[in-house]
């Protein structure tokens, strides 16, 4: 069985940070590029973040650049996104990733809430 689940989500206030992490199971985690998406109340999801298989190549959304770090572990199946700098309008569901063959084949995680309010 397919699993991916994510947790980190919380309430942190302006300018603090949140680590998010994606646990996956039940297929073979290093054979698949990772992203993380977003999706606030209204709004589209949006594609965050992504990481190559290895790890090797990363790239981010321009909101997030140089405040957000996704990274994976594949001994551990597991994904992160540190989110440092957080604004109110990181604000949203974040949701993990899977893909295969230009994301043909994906796996979604259930999603973490992040608010970020004072």
């Amino acid at each position: 069985q397919v699993q991916l689940v994510e947790s980190g989500g919380g309430l942190v206030q302006p300018g603090g940070s949140l680590r998010l992490s994606c646990v996956a199971s039940g297929f073979i985690f290093s054979n698949y590029g990772m992203r993380w998406y977003r999706q606030a109340p209204g709004k589209e999801r949006d594609l965050v973040a992504g990481i190559t298989r290895s790890g090797g190549i990363t790239n981010y959304a321009d909101s997030v650049k140089g405040r957000f770090t996704i990274s994976r572990d594949n001994a551990k199946n597991t994904v992160y996104l540190q989110m440092t700098s957080l604004k109110p309008e990181d604000t949203a569901v974040y949701y993990c990733r899977a893909c295969i063959r230009a994301c043909l084949s994906d796996y979604w995680g259930q999603g973490t809430q992040v608010t970020v309010s004072s």
